[in-house]
């Protein structure tokens, strides 16, 4: 029975040794991500502000039921993005006070899913455009938040989001390609 089993375990031992695969799991691919090349337009319209925005950007009327007159969505569609923007004329202090308070809520709002938020200060008293640029870090919905004012009559709130999972590794080269975009709207924001 000896002389049997060992030859057998022999030829066992060698089959499981010669049929040596390395099986690992392979990383996550993403898709290769072609960036076009910088360039801006200016948007002119019968809204109370102009702006520059990138070529190969697409700006449309917003089409919800209950959007106003020059609410507009900057379209990014290589990208699956876009760039909301909600433009409200004031009419008294209390208004503007409102407005306000609700762009920081609903900034605040990613708070759940943020690492942190960050408030920047734009001024340009040059252009009276004054406001707050919120940075909203993490595996929030929207990473980049702003309202800009005159602080007399005029109010814009922009808030920016990507149309798929919010994953900050696989989407932070899109985010920091887009967000010198808002920059560059930003500095070139005027109104009329």
């Amino acid at each position: 029975m000896r002389k049997v089993l060992l030859p057998v375990l022999i030829i066992l031992f060698f089959a499981a040794c010669g049929n040596n695969h390395d099986y690992s799991p392979k990383p996550r691919g993403y898709y290769r991500i072609v960036f076009p090349e910088k360039a801006y337009q200016p948007y002119i319209s019968n809204c109370p502000f102009t702006f520059q925005y990138p070529k190969y950007a697409v700006i449309e009327p917003d089409k919800k039921p209950d959007a106003k007159p020059c609410w507009l969505n900057m379209q990014f569609k290589q990208f699956n993005g876009t760039l909301h923007l909600s433009y409200e004329h004031i009419l008294s202090k209390k208004e503007f006070n409102e407005l306000v308070e609700d762009a920081h809520k609903l900034s605040f709002k990613h708070s759940i899913k943020a690492t942190s938020i960050d408030e920047g200060v734009i001024a340009y008293p040059d252009r009276k455009v004054y406001g707050i640029y919120y940075t909203i870090e993490g595996n929030a919905a929207s990473s980049v938040q702003f309202y800009l004012t005159d602080s007399t009559k005029n109010y814009i709130r922009g808030a920016l989001y990507f149309n798929s999972e919010p994953r900050l590794d696989s989407i932070q080269p899109v985010l920091t390609f887009v967000k010198k975009d808002v920059d560059r709207m930003i500095k070139s924001f005027r109104w009329k």
